[in-house]
């Protein structure tokens, strides 16, 4: 159903882009400016090789993440934040700052009991 919504619903459509378990979290590590590859799988350990790229390939195909590759010896490939994906950056500032509350919140749970 939400499926029959992209491209017509905002909420379905923000929904698909970040569906995969690590979008928000590759989006973040690269909102700061172009990352290697090896760099980002450095900064989320507990994701596979496999997954990583899979997951940036289905941002780059939804136009959110560009990939750039540096003709030299080793090869160099750098993703980075497209125009449109820039535009999330409010979004992820909204997150990380919900999620701090909630950590908070989570931290003082019981405490006006």
């Amino acid at each position: 159903m939400a499926q029959d919504l992209y491209g017509r619903c905002p909420f379905a459509t923000t929904q698909r882009l970040i569906q995969g378990k690590w979008a928000i979290l590759i989006m973040h590590h690269v909102s700061n400016g172009p990352v290697r590859f090896n760099e980002l799988q450095r900064r989320m350990p507990k994701m596979t090789h496999a997954t990583l790229s899979n997951q940036l390939k289905q941002l780059e195909e939804d136009g959110l993440i560009s990939r750039t590759e540096y003709a030299q010896i080793p090869p160099k490939v750098e993703y980075s934040l497209t125009e449109i994906g820039k535009e999330f950056q409010p979004v992820l500032d909204s997150i990380q700052e919900f999620g701090l509350k909630y950590i908070h919140y989570m931290g003082n749970e019981g405490a006006d009991d």
